[in-house]
């Protein structure tokens, strides 16, 4: 079938899977993009430039630095430079509080991705059951049709669910992979947090 076709087929629901298809990919890519540039730097490499920068007594330069890099470990560690000479408490909660920020940017639409592959299945069967309640239907109006009527009207609305699946198991995918990433970003922003606090304590001292 074209989608011209299962379109007429599934109807309703159909429309309603496409639509959410189209918007799955969207946000995947756009997802995709977004994590690859913002993974680009490495976070050991990066935080030994500024350990390395600090040891020369250029504050101003690294924090700059830090500001303009496009990583999420980068901007907890400008929290914490820019709170410099604030006391240690103050300068974990500003980087803490970064962390929570940047997390947020971070799980953008990736909750849309998460529903679209919980809900879309069962968006497919609730398809299938109009489908073949529709069959019945038009079989027991009209007083006639076999087994191949049956089996015809039945296939036709198992469309649904097929399409159903193909949404959500892209969408679920994606989503289980989202989540890894965010995962290894907080984690890389809670080791940055941890390396910015000893360095300025080490400065301090």
């Amino acid at each position: 079938m074209n989608i011209g076709e299962l379109i007429k087929v599934g109807g309703f629901t159909m429309i309603v899977l496409l639509g959410s298809s189209v918007l799955s990919i969207a946000i995947i890519l756009e997802r995709l993009i977004a994590y690859r540039v913002k993974s680009r730097i490495k976070r050991k490499e990066f935080m030994l430039k500024v350990r390395q920068e600090l040891k020369k007594s250029k504050l101003i330069p690294v924090t700059e630095m830090c500001k303009n890099t496009n990583a999420p470990f980068a901007q907890v560690a400008y929290a914490g430079l820019s709170f410099f000479d604030a006391s240690e408490k103050e300068i974990s909660n500003n980087m803490e509080r970064q962390i929570i920020i940047e997390t947020t940017v971070l799980e953008r639409l990736t909750s849309i991705i998460g529903t679209i592959g919980s809900v879309s299945v069962y968006v497919g069967l609730f398809g299938t059951v109009l489908g073949i309640i529709r069959a019945f239907h038009d079989i027991s109006a009209n007083g006639s049709g076999g087994i191949s009527v049956v089996i015809n009207g039945i296939s036709e609305a198992l469309a649904c669910t097929a399409a159903g699946l193909c949404v959500a198991v892209p969408a679920v995918v994606a989503y289980n992979y989202f989540m890894k990433k965010i995962d290894d970003f907080i984690k890389d922003m809670e080791l940055a947090a941890s390396e910015t606090m000893d360095l300025i304590s080490a400065i301090k001292k």
